[in-house]
């Protein structure tokens, strides 16, 4: 009987042992990889101290996250450099990434990385994956890394002609942000501005907001000249893509062009614009 317990105590402390390195690991990963994406420069290509991040992994990485604490903690800092390059608070960013994906352990940010509940919509030619959400199989967004699901988060929010009035906030506004969302219908929710002010306030998020705009970031002291530039279409090219690539809404680029359609051809010439940060 003795011999049995040692046995199935000698089993347990291998399992525990392996789960704690597998764990370990996890989290070695995430900090290397965010650490890598430091290592890029701000790049002017239309967005004020926007930062290029590194190659999307190839294959889609796990990521298990214990609390909200380690949440915030992992992320705050990819947050604050999203406020930097899209002037969206870094207190909003956490506190949606937070309600979104149950703090990093729901279902769909657990097997699609998506940490923000966007969906495919029309024209996203990403990875994806089916969730039920307001209706059965619905389909959402896929990253092989979080830190893609934030960059898209920024691109989405900037790109959308709907959530325009919310950047002429004040980049402390976290309630008008969090009333702004609703409004402009990012969720169905009507408490969803409540919620995100309690995450906001109950953990301090609102620090962060603070820090970026110590360090001197003021979006309203950036100049940006625009100017023209000529874009030949190549095989792959859509109008969404190009949306992401230039930083301009879609209606945007047809209107610029008089497009009728959404319909590109290959080497159409495509009128874009190019942002020059003075």
């Amino acid at each position: 009987m003795k011999k049995k317990i040692v046995v199935l105590l000698i089993i347990g402390i291998c399992f525990a042992s392996c789960k704690s390195k597998k764990a370990y690991s996890d989290k070695l990963r995430t900090k290397n990889v965010l650490s890598e994406r430091n290592k890029f420069k701000p790049a002017n290509s239309g967005k004020d101290g926007e930062v290029n991040l590194p190659n999307e992994p190839s294959k889609f990485i796990s990521f298990r996250i214990e609390s909200v604490s380690e949440y915030i903690e992992t992320f705050a800092e990819t947050a604050q450099l999203e406020m930097v390059g899209y002037g969206i608070p870094a207190s909003i960013t956490l506190a949606q990434g937070l309600l979104e994906s149950g703090n990093g352990k729901g279902e769909l940010a657990m097997k699609t990385n998506n940490h923000f509940g966007i969906k495919c919509h029309k024209g996203w030619e990403g990875d994806y994956d089916f969730h039920d959400d307001d209706e059965k199989g619905e389909c959402f967004r896929k990253y092989n890394h979080p830190m893609y699901s934030f960059r898209d988060h920024s691109v989405f929010l900037t790109t959308r002609s709907r959530y325009a009035f919310l950047f002429n906030l004040k980049h402390t506004d976290y309630k008008g942000w969090a009333k702004g969302l609703r409004k402009a219908g990012y969720a169905t929710d009507p408490r969803y501005p409540q919620k995100l002010i309690y995450l906001i306030e109950k953990n301090g998020l609102h620090k962060y907001d603070r820090q970026v705009k110590k360090a001197g970031y003021d979006r309203q002291t950036v100049m940006a000249t625009e100017s023209d530039k000529m874009h030949t279409v190549e095989k792959g090219d859509t109008l969404y893509s190009l949306s992401r690539k230039y930083y301009m809404p879609v209606n945007e680029i047809m209107q610029l062009n008089k497009l009728r359609s959404s319909n590109l051809s290959i080497g159409q010439r495509i009128k874009v614009k190019i942002s020059n940060i003075n």
